[in-house]
């Protein structure tokens, strides 16, 4: 499971001119589902997204985590994080987890995420067209891979 968590002012998905989500200050997740993907994926990266400190405290230092901020997260599956571009110049999908075993994931770490910030979470709609508007805070860009726990 891989995804790029952003800090953001602001958020929203929209697909066919309708607003889906909208957030204010918070995180905005692009999570990318492989097959071997596991519910203890989930636990850890949901925790890791609820708790990792990288909002402002009061002396203007990223020591504040989602949690602690009552910050709002939007969670936009996304399949292009598994792309392999190594060969040729047209990415592969290969690694990235067909709908059929996706979807209960992307919807199992949607949950997780609502139950470890104890608040509902934004997302987009999964296959979609998707247009996601942020304007990221720092800019502040973290990538994270449940395969690579660094």
């Amino acid at each position: 499971m891989r995804a790029v968590i952003q800090r953001v002012n602001r958020a929203s998905v929209t697909v066919g001119g309708k607003l889906i989500s909208k957030i204010d200050n918070g995180s905005l997740l692009l999570l990318g589902i492989e097959p071997t993907d596991t519910f203890e994926d989930i636990e850890w990266l949901s925790s890791k997204v609820a708790n990792l400190r990288i909002f402002n405290d009061e002396d203007g230092v990223m020591n504040k985590s989602l949690l602690e901020t009552n910050g709002d997260a939007i969670v936009v599956s996304q399949f292009t994080l598994h792309a392999a571009t190594k060969k040729g110049n047209r990415p592969s999908y290969i690694k990235a987890a067909k709908p059929d075993v996706a979807i209960p994931l992307y919807e199992q770490f949607i949950s997780q995420l609502e139950k470890d910030l104890n608040k509902k979470v934004g997302t987009g709609i999964f296959g979609a067209d998707m247009k996601v508007d942020l304007l990221n805070d720092g800019p502040v860009t973290i990538l994270i891979d449940t395969k690579n726990k660094e």
